[in-house]
């Protein structure tokens, strides 16, 4: 490369990285609510979880006692596993997780393990009249139960090579696979209306895998079985919650923070999400500002502070008003943005 080329290209860079430096917007970082899959009731704000899958067949082995049932078959094992603790861990997931959604409050009894009556793969319904009696002692207005909880657990250890670095060569060394595999049926009882308005199953398979030069360094690095079991219980969680919760999207904004003393003065609110006083302060700069473009960006910001609300009608309304006061290219891209969400909206309320 000449002289003159290379003083170009860095030239060019220095323009490229000095245009982000000096761009009049920040990005901000924020969560839209997402429709869940099973929209309950507003009647329903309080649920009681309970497990109807658990029996005498399920135990709780500690993570070691586990752990060498599967040594003993040199981690060659393919089976099923009932344990307590994945159960439970469901459950309390569940909870917190539909709690922390900001749609429902539960109750969690200390006898969670209710007795049921299965056929061949998971436990029957339950008869409505025991729905009622446990809504009314426990004050909810519906059941969550685990009504199928199946985990399969598959191991597998094989000879393999590994790059030593040191050496310069590949070297012998031992592979250790395990897949779990969770079988969940999940159903939720309205006592008023007597209906079962969800009823939901969930099968995946979670995987891990390791290699190293010797068994001790392996399996010292590699997830216990008893942990895979309890983060397969999380997913299942994670899975219902989805499905009757609000579960949250992130998304990257822009704001205008520059242009003036008292654009930047309120940009810097939202650090601390401070919504309401930025949000007078552009309104302030709306009211007073002598400047179109500072008006014009004043309103953008406006308009992204609606979004963040849930108006998307009200972010519509200051979005066109920027557009027309001054124009911002990146105003009209976040107007097709808009409008975007607004059909979405529609869509999903048909």
């Amino acid at each position: 490369m000449s002289i003159f080329k290379q003083t170009n290209y860095i030239l060019l860079v220095s323009i490229v990285l000095l245009s982000y430096a000096c761009s009049p917007t920040k990005r901000i970082m924020v969560e839209f609510p997402q429709k869940p899959k099973n929209e309950i009731s507003q009647d329903i704000q309080s649920v009681l979880i309970v497990n109807r899958a658990v029996d005498n067949t399920y135990t709780d082995l500690k993570t070691d006692s586990l752990q060498r049932l599967f040594y003993k078959k040199d981690f060659k094992l393919d089976t099923t596993i009932n344990d307590l603790t994945a159960a439970d861990t469901t459950i309390k997931v569940i909870g917190e997780l539909l709690f922390e959604s900001g749609r429902f409050d539960y109750v969690i009894p200390e006898n969670r393990f209710l007795r049921a009556s299965k056929n061949a793969f998971f436990s029957n319904a339950m008869e409505w009249q025991k729905v009622k009696e446990l809504c009314d002692l426990f004050q909810t207005d519906a059941i969550i139960a685990i009504d199928m909880f199946e985990m399969q657990v598959a191991t597998d250890l094989e000879d393999g090579s590994l790059f030593d670095p040191m050496q310069g060569v590949f070297v012998s060394a031992l592979g250790a696979q395990m897949a779990v595999v969770y079988n969940v049926l999940i159903r939720m009882y309205d006592p008023v209306q007597q209906k079962v308005i969800v009823r939901e199953v969930f099968k995946d398979t979670l995987y891990w895998e390791n290699t190293a030069f010797d068994v001790r360094t392996l399996f010292a690095e590699f997830t216990p079985v008893k942990q895979a079991l309890t983060e397969a219980g999380i997913a299942v969680a994670l899975d219902f919650s989805e499905t009757v919760g609000t579960s949250w999207k992130s998304e990257y904004r822009l704001i205008f923070d520059k242009g003036s003393s008292a654009l930047k003065e309120a940009a810097a609110l939202t650090d601390d999400a401070d919504w309401t006083k930025a949000i007078q302060a552009w309104e302030s700069i709306v009211e007073k500002s002598g400047s179109k473009s500072e008006k014009s960006k004043a309103l953008f910001n406006l308009a992204t502070a609606c979004e963040i609300q849930g108006d998307i009608d009200c972010a519509i309304k200051y979005a066109l008003e920027s557009y027309n006061t001054a124009f911002h290219p990146i105003t009209y891209q976040y107007l097709e943005q808009l409008k975007s969400r607004k059909n979405q909206q529609k869509n999903n309320t048909k």
